[in-house]
């Protein structure tokens, strides 16, 4: 049986998009199959939004609250999405490539066949949340909150996970490969993981201090 993680699917994208402004987003308001670019959407509150197949070029969404948020087959490139609050959102088929998402809040979110890439996401939230097929590729995580999380197939590549938290967390079939662990939380919570050897030896004295043992001199 493979045990592999599985990599996410891409979203279902045209090539070409009808390019859209927008001033706000509005309570249940759908946006489809449209491209917003270079808009400030900054400390945006609606809830019931959703995002289907469309692209978000230099989008700022900074600061806004989005609960119940859905995204499906969506595309964002660059732009700023740091501390806005998805709680309870739904996201399927979404890319993200170099965006700042410092203090994204996606608790209880469920996040299904994700990739988010070059992004600076140190203090985001994940608390709580379902996440299958997603992939974290060059990112900055530090101080990211998976606590109580489900993780299935979730890759972890070349990332900063120094002092991020696992607290709680159920993990199957996911990978970390060339990240730093440094100071993680809740190490007995990655159970279902795998890693490279290199990445294991240089863990060892956090596994050590997990299991209790000390090291002779």
């Amino acid at each position: 049986m493979d045990h592999a993680a599985q990599p996410p699917e891409p979203p279902e994208l045209p090539d070409d998009l009808d390019a859209r402004e927008i001033e706000a987003l509005g309570e249940d308001d759908a946006y489809v199959e449209i491209e917003l670019t270079d808009l400030s959407l900054v400390d945006g509150q609606a809830a019931g939004v959703t995002f289907e197949t469309v692209k978000l070029v230099n989008v700022d969404l900074s600061g806004s609250r989005l609960a119940r948020l859905r995204i499906v087959d969506a595309a964002v490139r660059g732009g700023n999405l740091s501390n806005l609050r998805g709680t309870a959102a739904e996201i399927a088929r979404l890319t993200i490539d170099g965006a700042r998402l410092t203090g994204l809040a996606l608790a209880e979110a469920g996040l299904r066949d994700v990739m988010i890439r070059d992004c600076r996401a140190d203090l985001a939230t994940f608390a709580g949340g379902r996440l299958a097929r997603v992939t974290f590729e060059d990112c900055l995580l530090a101080q990211a909150d998976f606590t109580d999380a489900r993780l299935e197939s979730v890759r972890f590549h070349d990332c900063d996970l120094s002092g991020a938290s696992f607290r709680g967390g159920r993990l199957r079939r996911c990978e970390f490969r060339r990240s730093d662990l440094t100071d993680i939380e809740g190490v007995d919570s990655l159970r279902g993981a795998a890693m490279e050897w290199p990445d294991i030896v240089e863990m060892a004295g956090t596994w050590a201090k997990a299991l209790g043992i000390e090291t002779l001199d």
